[in-house]
């Protein structure tokens, strides 16, 4: 047997958070960000199970090329631009479209496209761009002072077939947040101004804004298109509600297995530099994972996982592969028996509070030597 230490994916989970956003977003379109291997549930399988997105989110050029050796054929997007003129060349010939943060990456764009157009590059007739403004984030995106520059360069270069305007919202996780309305008002007065120039009556200028806090927010921040992340994978983007509050399902539940009971003594202690010594003869039960397998070493004192449904304590320090739980509360216990991590009846959102984190760094951080195995249970 092995080790037992598992992500659980569940597809059909995805899929009803995917319904859920897309309930709420209308006739916007949804782009499912997957970057990060697919917030560490697996790229191409998330991929693959949703083939009703109209296109997925990466970060970087690896995951798009990925995403096409593997069959994918909507729309992908790399949300970081294209980093080099070799970058956006490839980007080109794979029809994956780039974000435009920077005046360097129009003038990238301005000197590709000439080659294309003189016949001297093999590559594709034309590229898709989102062109994306800074906000307030102050992290990418063109000064807003920019923009029309930029924007009317892109329109003279016979290359880019189209142009999607975005921004990246800072802290639409907090209700009512004044920032994400002053960053809304900005991108619309913007957006607005370019379509009501003259000289580009006759584009279309789609416009995509809300992240997933975003789309469980104001209604006027989703525009043409919607970029979720956490919330596919079942877990809140809004600080104080739940994901279930939200109707989201949990697509990771993080799983082990007991390898040793013990019964530790009264006054002994456990686990490395003795942090933590029983008050009372404490059933103990030794799990099989650790921080050698994404679980966050530095935990509060207050950290739980559920054992035959019953939520019991850590305790002592979390090993490189093995944490101690106290058992005692749990009637009837046997080594062999699934140990709940995160998921499905304990939130990840709670465990981050515990590791005092978020919810996005647990999910991404599930190393490697943790088996996926995946569920996809229809209806």
């Amino acid at each position: 047997m092995s080790r037992g230490t598992c992500a659980v994916i569940d597809l059909a989970a995805l899929r009803h958070n995917y319904s859920v956003i897309k309930q709420r977003v209308g006739n916007s379109k949804v782009l499912a960000v997957v970057k990060a291997d697919g917030y560490g549930h697996g790229m191409t399988s998330i991929a693959k199970a949703l083939p009703q997105s109209d296109g997925f989110g990466v970060a970087i050029l690896e995951e798009a090329l990925l995403l096409r050796a593997a069959g994918i054929t909507q729309k992908i997007l790399m949300l970081e631009g294209a980093l080099s003129l070799d970058e956006l060349k490839q980007a080109s010939v794979s029809n994956v479209d780039v974000v435009v943060h920077q005046l360097e990456q129009v003038t990238d764009i301005e000197k590709v496209g000439s080659e294309v157009l003189s016949g001297g590059a093999a590559l594709g007739a034309s590229l898709n761009v989102w062109l994306k403004i800074d906000t307030g984030m102050h992290r990418l995106g063109v000064d807003p002072s920019d923009v029309l520059a930029a924007y009317q360069r892109l329109r003279s270069c016979a290359w880019v077939q189209s142009i999607t305007l975005m921004s990246h919202f800072s802290c639409a996780d907090e209700i009512g947040s004044a920032v994400s309305d002053a960053q809304f008002r900005m991108f619309n007065r913007l957006h607005q101004g370019l379509l009501e120039k003259p000289a580009f009556s006759e584009y279309l200028l789609p416009a995509s804004l809300a992240n997933s806090a975003g789309i469980f927010q104001e209604k006027q921040y989703h525009f043409n298109w919607v970029r979720p992340g956490i919330a596919l994978y079942g877990s809140s983007p809004i600080e104080g509600q739940s994901a279930e509050e939200l109707g989201l399902k949990p697509v990771m539940t993080l799983v082990s297995r007991i390898i040793a009971l013990r019964t530790v003594p009264q006054g002994e202690s456990v686990g490395y530099g003795a942090s933590w010594t029983a008050k009372l003869d404490t059933h103990v039960a030794i799990v099989a994972i650790g921080y050698g397998d994404g679980y966050p070493r530095h935990m509060k004192d207050s950290a739980q996982v559920s054992v035959g449904g019953s939520l019991c304590d850590v305790v002592g320090r979390v090993s490189m592969d093995m944490i101690a739980v106290d058992v005692s509360r749990v009637s009837t216990v046997a080594l062999n028996d699934a140990v709940t991590l995160w998921g499905k009846g304990l939130p990840v959102e709670h465990v981050a509070e515990w590791a005092g984190t978020v919810n996005y760094e647990l999910l991404c951080q599930v190393t490697d030597r943790v088996d996926h195995r995946y569920l996809d249970v229809q209806g």
